[in-house]
């Protein structure tokens, strides 16, 4: 089995920064420590099978297909698979309006 090499990009360790600052403040430091160690470990999990994530579909609307999903609910991991490497683009709450930060994020590269 292919195994790829994961990349978190500096704007979703920026995202895991800040939902660790929200769970921390609004739960307990204790409590955002697991959720950033599962989220890590959902990132890294990518090494094996990453095309089994799902095209997002805030950009397949628009006809981009480049960038593929994994549900970690609440938590949205956005990526793409450039050869054997997988760069994490985001990790987003699915509960907020996201349409609008995918564009501008997303389509700036």
């Amino acid at each position: 089995m292919k195994k790829y090499e994961v990349f978190i990009i500096e704007e979703a360790e920026i995202d895991l920064l800040e939902i660790h600052n929200y769970i921390s403040i609004h739960d307990s430091k204790q409590k955002a420590d697991i959720v950033i160690t599962s989220l890590e470990e959902t990132c890294l999990e990518l090494e094996i099978l990453p095309n089994r994530g799902r095209i997002v579909p805030e950009l397949r609307l628009i006809d981009i297909t480049s960038f593929l999903e994994i549900i970690h609910k609440p938590f949205r991991i956005i990526y793409q698979i450039i050869d054997n490497l997988v760069y994490i683009h985001a990790v987003l709450d699915s509960r907020r309006d996201l349409e609008e930060l995918l564009y501008n994020r997303l389509l700036k590269m």
